[in-house]
């Protein structure tokens, strides 16, 4: 697998002191002070709540919601409309749920659906970590959105903010024997690096403050993390969970149907800044192995203790753990963590990923369960363009017969589902025409990907997930144009260089950089373990179709058998 490159250049790394000395906070980010002073993510959330004038929540607040698994969000295609009527912006929340490896209940389904329905824009979004957001939520139905996914077992501690995000897992129970076995850990590491306050249920669910409840966190003490932290787990040799893309990694090794441990890798991510050189997309690298269970919970728990305690805290756009790994250099936060947990790691074990896709359509696994996995364009799950989607899902979820796992795809597997029931599902998928439109969508559009971007989210310079529909039916004009429609390219599109629907990872990445504009990047792998290198900046969509035209025209006439187009690219040094 690819590895980033070890600097040497490290800072000195030692056991940091809990406690904030008066010089460190005075270098803090507004941000890291908000949290010193939330009263364990309390801050005067209920104040906001019940403050009718706006639909926003107080300035300190706006950073505290999100560790309850909320952003605030406004209408960007009515600010101008409005600030011209003196009215404020329309305000609304995104809520998203915290659900380990993807997995819920056909009835949490139906609840899901009920609840968009009642307090959202009603769409679906399932996300890039194998959960679900609701969008357009307003205050006062936050409370209400809240406690009716608790009532079905499902909350949203944790979703966002600075702590430990949704743990993602390999999705697909085809994928090995022990497939639940592994899948267990995502709920494990979710379990164990969940925050210890109790203001989530004070706040939403009315839970009365006890007093005498012991709150201290040892691993988030009071001022969590610098930034964001995403873990995923992979069973090679398919990566359809961008396992290298994680701040932290477990790559599950198994031989003879045996679980032996995991590789550890660390520092991924993909998030940068336009303009700033000090930013930049990162695969994870692999530092060892572990071989039992307490083991690697242990060297989990510690990884995000030496985040916690060396973390950039002055400059949030520095503060991933990626730019904390290559300050210290991978020798010494190796060691950092090794001295934490008390043993030595083990070498990493070989490992070979072949590709990072969804198995399309029914497949049987080895518990002779069927799993049907179908594309949701970019997660969005409702009824529209002659396709009810989610009317569909809905009939499938009341019958009882299946539950529902996520991908990291932003897809969906109606999964467990007895032989005996099989004709069942299928009956209605395709009552609803399911299946049929389906088989009539080409590779490159099951292998796209798109962040929300415009409207909501506050970030976007330019479209993602409105536009890339679109962009892709021009796109497949020029694969046939090469008897190309067949490929499986991977691409992938975001409003913002932030890297939400990991671009820079894809064979062709699009990153917008204004509206209508976009840096085209080309050369990732299929397989995950490359990033891709930026070819063009700033072009609109004439130039896109241009630059894609001349590529794939290159592409059909000097590729090599079964070569792919990122693979490609990079032989033909074409970046």
């Amino acid at each position: 697998m690819c590895d980033a490159t070890e600097d040497n250049k490290s800072v000195t790394a030692g056991n940091k002191k809990e406690t904030i000395t008066m010089s460190e906070k005075q270098q803090l980010s507004p941000v890291e002070h908000i949290k010193l002073r939330s009263q364990g993510l309390r801050g005067t959330l209920r104040e906001s709540l019940q403050d009718e004038i706006t639909g926003a929540v107080r300035e300190d607040d706006h950073a505290l919601v999100k560790f309850h698994g909320m952003y605030e969000q406004d209408d960007r295609d009515l600010r101008e409309e409005r600030a011209e009527k003196k009215l404020d912006k329309l305000y609304s929340f995104m809520v998203r749920m915290r659900i380990p490896g993807g997995l819920i209940t056909a009835p949490q389904w139906v609840a899901a659906h009920h609840i968009a329905g009642k307090y959202s824009t009603g769409v679906i979004k399932i996300t890039t970590r194998q959960t679900i957001q609701l969008h357009g939520i307003l205050k006062s139905a936050i409370k209400p959105t809240l406690q009716s996914f608790s009532q079905v077992g499902l909350d949203s501690i944790a979703a966002c903010g600075d702590v430990n995000r949704n743990v993602a897992c390999a999705s697909h129970p085809h994928q090995s024997p022990i497939h639940a076995q592994v899948h267990a850990y995502a709920d494990k590491i979710s379990q164990l690096l969940l925050p210890k306050t109790r203001a989530y249920y004070e706040i939403w669910l009315d839970e009365e403050k006890i007093a005498e409840i012991n709150e201290a966190d040892p691993l988030y003490q009071d001022r969590y993390l610098p930034r964001k932290f995403k873990i995923g787990i992979a069973i090679p040799p398919n990566n359809e969970v961008d396992i290298l893309t994680n701040d932290l990694g477990l790559i599950a090794i198994i031989e003879n149907n045996e679980l032996k441990g995991f590789n550890i890798a660390v520092g991924g991510s993909l998030s940068a800044t336009h303009g700033n050189p000090n930013t930049y997309p990162r695969l994870a690298t692999v530092i060892g192995f572990t071989d039992t269970e307490e083991k690697t919970l242990k060297a989990v728990y510690e990884v995000l203790t030496i985040q916690r305690d060396f973390g950039n805290r002055a400059d949030r756009k520095l503060a991933r753990l990626k730019y904390t790994l290559d300050k210290m250099g991978v020798a010494a936060f190796t060691k950092e963590l090794e001295n934490r947990i008390g043993f030595a790691l083990e070498p990493a074990k070989e490992v070979i990923f072949t590709a990072r896709k969804d198995a399309y359509g029914w497949v049987k696994d080895y518990q002779n369960k069927w799993h049907y996995t179908l594309f949701v364009e970019h997660g969005r799950v409702t009824d529209e363009n002659d396709y009810p989607l989610k009317s569909a899902l809905l009939s499938i979820a009341e019958a009882g017969k299946c539950t529902f796992r996520f991908t990291s795809n932003q897809n969906l597997i109606l999964s467990d589902i007895a032989e005996a029931d099989k004709t069942a599902v299928e009956a209605l998928l395709n009552e609803y025409q399911i299946i049929e439109k389906q088989s009539q969508l080409t590779g490159l559009r099951m292998n796209s990907m798109a962040c929300v971007a415009l409207p909501t989210c506050p970030l976007a310079l330019a479209e993602a997930q409105r536009y890339l529909p679109e962009l892709i039916s021009k796109i497949e004009s020029l694969l046939a144009k090469y008897q190309l429609e067949k490929d499986d390219i991977i691409i992938r599109m975001t409003g913002c260089p932030n890297g939400c629907a990991r671009p820079y990872a894809a064979e062709i990445g699009l990153v917008g950089t204004s509206p209508g504009h976009y840096n085209l990047h080309i050369g990732g792998d299929r397989e995950g373990t490359r990033l891709n290198t930026k070819f063009k900046e700033q072009l609109d969509e004439s130039a896109i179709l241009q630059e894609l035209d001349d590529l794939f025209g290159q592409y059909k006439k000097g590729r090599k058998l079964t070569e792919s187009f990122g693979d490609f690219v990079v032989r033909q040094q074409l970046v």
